[in-house]
């Protein structure tokens, strides 16, 4: 096990991650590297949506990572709008 492979990531992430480390981006066509945690900033490549319940990608690494690990299937944004609606999302 390498270090610098690791990241903190909820198990759905992880399944969906796998050992994928580039996917398509259905806006261009293209295939890029997915977002990198470690070396990239999170506010860079993606927002919250302005219910607090869907990430969007700003870049073509934020797109490709968000259908690459599924970050807005339906069940999470289920989960969200509970914690929106508790006040317990979006993070700051």
């Amino acid at each position: 096990m390498v270090e610098e492979n690791l990241w903190l990531a909820c198990i759905s992430c992880n399944q969906f991650k796998s050992s994928q480390t580039q996917s398509y981006d259905s806006l261009t066509g293209e295939t890029v590297a997915l977002f990198n945690p470690r070396t990239q900033k999170w506010q860079e490549h993606f927002k919250w949506s302005d219910d607090g319940t869907e990430i969007i990608g700003l870049t073509i690494c934020g797109r490709a990572t968000i259908e690459a690990l599924q970050l807005n299937h339906e069940d999470i944004i289920g989960a969200r709008s509970l914690w929106v609606q508790a006040g317990w999302w979006p993070p700051i």
